[in-house]
């Protein structure tokens, strides 16, 4: 338990850092810690305008790691984001021009206006957390976290993510519109200097990675991992989708949920700790058959009908006791 209050005081640090720049948006920062706790990165997608670029450089703040924003365009190449080998005429070698991926914190912005090569230059940073120019393998700094964003609206001169890359996305996350109060707060909140400037960092290098390791030791019981597993291949078997989820999102459900559970001070998940990660962590990667989406059915339709129909275990749960 000492351990669980070392992960729940460092993300109340950072939830309150962040809450001093971003107003009501409390579960949607808890989500992107759970993803920085389990080394995954996360798909943001929304329409503009939201704060999305002000959320990753209020994280990024408050982590104490360097921010870059990357601006994805038609003609951006797979070089300008993971760097360049230059010809050094003095010391007559080649030598490595970091390019912008190489940040603590990425904000890769508008991802799928971007061609399918520089989407794919991605893939080995996000999974190795390390880029390879010209032959020579060069690795990230911890943490490596990137947040992509895409435009839900504008569909004109962009390349859909496939899906191998977007099973590559730990969760994907909507913020939404503020309420009405919400964005009052927001409009006297930055009608003088922007609170973006004072934000200090709130943890460390060291204490991140110590939260990692204390998150993977969360228990998760058999009975519960048996509902993890049933909800899982119901998603496979389902006749109104072409897609079920993978191997590595049943793992990213199971990482999640360790980590949920950790920030809000258990030791042990709970169903609902699963039920709450199932629409960020597994919408992503399940596709819809052309019969489903003629009769009007969307992805999360078929999450929720599969979440009635798979049975919630009652007992065994936690260590050393059942459900009370």
């Amino acid at each position: 338990m000492a351990q669980v209050e070392i992960v729940q005081r460092i993300a109340q640090r950072v939830k309150e850092n962040v809450a001093r720049v971003i107003v009501g948006k409390e579960e949607v920062v808890e989500l992107l810690l759970v993803a920085l706790f389990c080394e995954g990165h996360v798909l943001l997608e929304d329409v503009p305008g939201i704060g999305k670029t002000t959320l990753a450089k209020s994280l990024a703040r408050s982590l104490g790691a360097s921010f870059q924003r990357i601006q994805f365009t038609p003609d951006l190449l797979p070089s300008d984001i993971t760097g360049v080998s230059i010809y050094n005429r003095k010391s007559d070698a080649f030598e490595y021009r970091a390019g912008p991926l190489m940040a603590g914190v990425v904000l890769a912005d508008e991802i799928n206006r971007a061609g399918p090569r520089t989407q794919s230059a991605l893939l080995e940073a996000m999974e190795e957390r390390q880029v390879t120019v010209d032959g020579v393998t060069h690795s990230l700094p911890y943490p490596f976290f990137l947040m992509a964003t895409q435009n839900p609206v504008e569909l004109e001169g962009t390349f859909p993510l496939p899906e191998a890359q977007m099973d590559r996305f730990l969760m994907q996350v909507a913020l939404g519109y503020p309420e009405r109060e919400e964005e009052r707060q927001i409009l006297r909140r930055f009608r003088g200097e922007n609170p973006l400037a004072d934000l200090k960092t709130q943890v460390t290098t060291d204490e991140i990675a110590e939260a990692v390791g204390i998150c993977h030791q969360i228990h998760l019981s058999p009975a519960l991992e048996d509902y993890l597993l049933d909800f899982v291949a119901a998603t496979r078997a389902d006749k109104a989708l072409d897609l079920g989820i993978s191997p590595r999102g049943s793992l990213a459900l199971y990482r999640t949920s360790q980590a949920l559970a950790a920030i809000r001070g258990r030791t042990y998940v709970l169903p609902d700790d699963i039920k709450q990660l199932v629409p960020v962590v597994a919408s992503h990667r399940m596709i819809l058959n052309s019969d489903a989406r003629l009769r009007g059915q969307t992805v999360g339709d078929v999450l929720k009908r599969i979440l009635q129909a798979v049975p919630v275990p009652v007992e065994e749960l936690t260590p050393g006791r059942g459900v009370r």
